[in-house]
C-alpha cells in the first residue's frame, strides 16, 4: 500500500513539473505568412530567416525554452493580450498607436518603408503622385495606415485586405496594383526574383508617428520581468558578435 501510494505521489510530481517546464516556454509569436528575409520555412518545415535565428540566439542569451508559434497577423496582438502568446517577435514596429495596448523591448532593427511599383510608370511617393492609382499593402500594419493616411485623401484607390506580403506583391506583377507599400528589406527578395524585374523602389516613404523608430519585441502591458530578459538578451547578443553574425548572412548593410 505504501508502495502505490509512493508510486501515486511520485507519477503526481512528475505530472506537476512536465506542466511547470512546460508553462516556462515562452511562446514566440509570428505571421502564419512567410516573409523573407525575416523569416520563412524550407522545403523541410525547417523555419529560417533573420529574425528566427535571432530570436532563437535572444532565446539562448537569456536561458529560456522559446517554441515558435505562427498566428494571422491580424490577430496577433489579440493573441498576445488574451495569453496565447507571451512575445511577438516578427517585425512590428514600435509605433505609439501600438504602444496604447502592449508595451515593447528595444529596438532590434531598424528600416524605411519603400514605396515599390513598375519601372515604366512614374510616381514619386508624394500623394498628389498617386492620386488615381490603385495601392496595396498588407492589413493591419503601419504600411496600410499611411496609404489610408496620405494616399486615400489624394484620390488614390486603397487595396489593404492582404493577409499575406507575397499576396499584394503577386497582384503588381498582375498588373491589379500600380505600387505597393511594405519594409524596403522586405522587398529585397521580391526585387530579385524573376518576377519583380518589373518593378523598383520608387520612393522611401518616413512618418516616425505612423512608422515608429524601430522594430522590437511585443510584450504584453505589465510583464516587465520577461522586457528586461529580453533587452538584456538583446545587449548581449549586440555586444558578444553574435547579432551582427546573424545579420551578415543576410544584408550587406547595417540594419
Amino acid at each position: 500500500m505504501k508502495k502505490t501510494i509512493k508510486v501515486v505521489v511520485a507519477a503526481a510530481f512528475a505530472a506537476g513539473l512536465a506542466a511547470t517546464q512546460a508553462s516556462a516556454e515562452i511562446k514566440l509569436g509570428l505571421d502564419t505568412a512567410p516573409y523573407p528575409p525575416f523569416a520563412d520555412q524550407d522545403a523541410s518545415g525547417n523555419r529560417t530567416g533573420f529574425e528566427i535565428e535571432l530570436g532563437n540566439a535572444v532565446c539562448a542569451a537569456m536561458g529560456e525554452t522559446c517554441v515558435w508559434t505562427p498566428i494571422a497577423w491580424d490577430g496577433i496582438i489579440p493573441a498576445l493580450t488574451s495569453g496565447k502568446i507571451d512575445a511577438i517577435f516578427a517585425s512590428m514596429s514600435i509605433t505609439e498607436e501600438r504602444m496604447k495596448t502592449i508595451d515593447f523591448s528595444d529596438k532590434y532593427y531598424n528600416t524605411p518603408a519603400a514605396l515599390v511599383g513598375p519601372k515604366d510608370m512614374e510616381m514619386d511617393g508624394s500623394p498628389e503622385g498617386m492620386s488615381g492609382k490603385i495601392v496595396g499593402a498588407q492589413v493591419s500594419t503601419i504600411h496600410a495606415n499611411y496609404a489610408e493616411k496620405y494616399y486615400k485623401p489624394a484620390g488614390a484607390d486603397i487595396k489593404v485586405t492582404y493577409q499575406a506580403f507575397d499576396e499584394h506583391n503577386n497582384d503588381l506583377v498582375a498588373g491589379r496594383l500600380d505600387a505597393v507599400i511594405g519594409d524596403s528589406l522586405a522587398f529585397s527578395d521580391f526585387l530579385a526574383s524573376d518576377p519583380g524585374q518589373c518593378c523598383e523602389i520608387k520612393a522611401y516613404l518616413k512618418d516616425e508617428a505612423i512608422f515608429g523608430k524601430g522594430v522590437g519585441v511585443g510584450l504584453r502591458k505589465g510583464d516587465d520581468d520577461l522586457k528586461a530578459k529580453f533587452n538584456e538578451a538583446i545587449a548581449k547578443v549586440r555586444a558578444d558578435g553574435t547579432y551582427d553574425a546573424i545579420a551578415k548572412k543576410y544584408f550587406d548593410f547595417d540594419i
